[in-house]
């Protein structure tokens, strides 16, 4: 199998202590018969890895608005679950994904599933994401609120009462709203100073504008 390393660790019956059941072996020469070692009783043999079986499934993309559908081969076991990230490496992207919604059918969608029962797997890019922020003047003028995105990785941290520069803008952070697919969170809003939010997770960041020309009339 092509894609087994020196240093991998598959599954596979050893001759020595247990021919009917796999146990763990190491693989110490990939190739067509490979040399490997069973990690139990460390005896080493040669032996063909069989493939790993793979499913196809289709995943749809979207980012900053716009979306594109691509096909992949993925292990066939185990399940996928909203809010789990994977890489996308087609043709068409190289990139991080979160799971937002499981297609096993038309109309059919769920939380969860057996990655052989899922048709789509709709996603959202999260290595680079434009996060909206609505900054409101230092003299607290509710209506002289305005908005802007930026852009950054989505592992960029964002963290209450912290002041950033992106360019000319500059703001305090004093709110952050968490998204619906992001996990580990205890609050949907975090106002609390210190409190921190990744970029990818956050729907959006509310901030006092710090900006000098922001509110000129001109």
């Amino acid at each position: 199998m092509s894609d087994i390393e020196s240093g991998d660790r598959v599954g596979l019956p050893c001759p020595s202590c247990s021919p009917s059941e796999p146990t763990v072996h190491e693989v110490l020469r990939p190739g067509g018969q490979a040399t490997v070692r069973c990690t139990e009783c460390d005896h080493t043999h040669k032996t063909e890895i069989p493939e790993a079986e793979t499913v196809s499934v289709t995943i749809v993309v979207s980012q900053d608005g716009d979306s594109f559908t691509t096909r992949m081969d993925v292990p066939a076991d185990g399940d996928v679950a909203a809010g789990e990230e994977f890489v996308v490496d087609t043709d068409d992207a190289l990139m991080q994904v979160r799971i937002t919604d499981i297609e096993l059918g038309p109309e059919e969608r769920v939380e969860e599933a057996d990655i052989t029962d899922v048709e789509t797997l709709w996603t959202r890019a999260v290595d680079n994401v434009a996060v909206p922020v609505t900054l409101h003047p230092k003299d607290g003028d509710a209506d002289q609120t305005r908005s802007l995105r930026v852009n950054v990785p989505g592992d960029y941290e964002f963290v209450v009462d912290e002041t950033v520069e992106f360019g000319e803008e500059q703001f305090t952070v004093e709110g952050l709203q968490i998204r619906e697919d992001a996990p580990e969170y205890r609050h949907e809003k975090l106002d609390h100073p210190g409190d921190l939010a990744y970029a990818k997770d956050l729907k959006r960041v509310y901030a006092r504008d710090e900006s000098l020309t922001a509110w000129s009339a001109w």
